[in-house]
């Protein structure tokens, strides 16, 4: 009964007042947390970032981006002079090759004479005498200019040129894997 007493002694301003007291509590505690929980969040990311900083800094001292552009800079150098000494290279093996062939099928003009006839005889001969121009010419130019003029054979001769890149790249391909099926089996 004493609790009936009082709820008839309590006016509605008094509840409404007491409600918006609790709530004014309720409403600055979860202000309270709230500010709490975004400043521990910024402490940590702070201290995220302290830590990364930290563990990048001897990585950012190795590799400053002067140091990488004269690094690939130097590395490129090196890869143009050995390409460049590789196809000086080449070029010499080629016209060599060029030249050792022509002397063999000028050689064997004479026997293609007799087998064959003298007309056939005069075909090895003219080409016997081109294959040994072509590495004359070959081995006369430079590199630069081989370079030009295959440009332009290419944009001349776009077919023919895709068809010889196809079988370059086949005769690779068996060159490197050492002729392919027959080892598989």
């Amino acid at each position: 009964m004493a609790d009936e007493n009082l709820v008839e002694k309590t006016k509605p301003a008094d509840v409404i007042e007491a409600a918006v007291d609790v709530a004014e509590e309720a409403a600055s505690s979860v202000k309270a947390k709230f500010s709490k929980a975004l400043d521990d969040a910024r402490a940590g990311a702070v201290a995220l970032g302290k830590d990364l900083q930290e563990k990048t800094a001897p990585y950012r001292e190795k590799l400053t981006s002067a140091d990488l552009a004269a690094e690939a800079k130097a590395i490129g150098e090196q890869a143009k002079e050995r390409a460049l000494a590789l196809a000086a290279e080449g070029k010499v093996k080629a016209s060599d090759a060029l030249t050792s062939l022509g002397k063999v099928v000028s050689d064997n003009a004479g026997l293609v004479d007799d087998k064959l006839g003298a007309k056939y005889g005069d075909y090895a001969r003219t080409a016997a005498r081109a294959i040994q121009e072509t590495a004359a010419k070959l081995e006369s130019k430079e590199l630069d200019e081989l370079g030009s003029d295959a440009a332009e054979f290419v944009k001349k001769n776009p077919a023919l040129a895709i068809g010889a890149a196809a079988v370059v790249g086949f005769a690779l391909a068996k060159l490197f894997t050492g002729g392919g099926s027959d080892e598989e089996a």
